[in-house]
């Protein structure tokens, strides 16, 4: 396996455990405790964490079958950047109110969107 592969692989099953743990605390715990507002923003998050550490899975995937794709390690990088900015900033304004964490959760989408295209311009390109 290659080492592009291990990491994406890795970090999209990581990703994908702490969704899941996220997901649970959320169900069991924060909808007792946070406004329905606000526990919307919450599951928002999740579910855009779920989609995005399979989006990691699959760049995980295809470094198996395009293991010197540099486009492909942007896509992958710009996923978990994106991940992290995005869900991250929803995770945190949902529990803490902090309507000025919004402001960051454009950019995560941005670079949600730039790895969606590379991912497809990696793969377009591919032999």
């Amino acid at each position: 396996m290659t080492p592009l592969a291990k990491i994406f692989l890795a970090l999209g099953s990581i990703g994908m455990l702490l969704a899941v743990a996220l997901g649970a605390f959320g169900a069991h715990t924060l909808k007792k405790t946070l406004a329905p507002e606000l526990m919307a923003v919450y599951e928002t998050a999740v579910n855009y964490h779920v989609v995005h550490a399979l989006g990691l899975l699959a760049v995980g995937l295809l470094a198996l079958h395009l293991p010197d794709s540099g486009t492909l390690r942007r896509a992958g990088i710009l996923m978990l950047v994106g991940l992290l900015l995005f869900s991250g900033s929803l995770y945190a304004l949902s529990l803490s109110g902090i309507r000025g964490l919004g402001a960051i959760t454009p950019v995560g989408g941005v670079a949600l969107l730039a790895a969606w295209l590379l991912l497809a311009v990696a793969v377009v390109r591919a032999d």
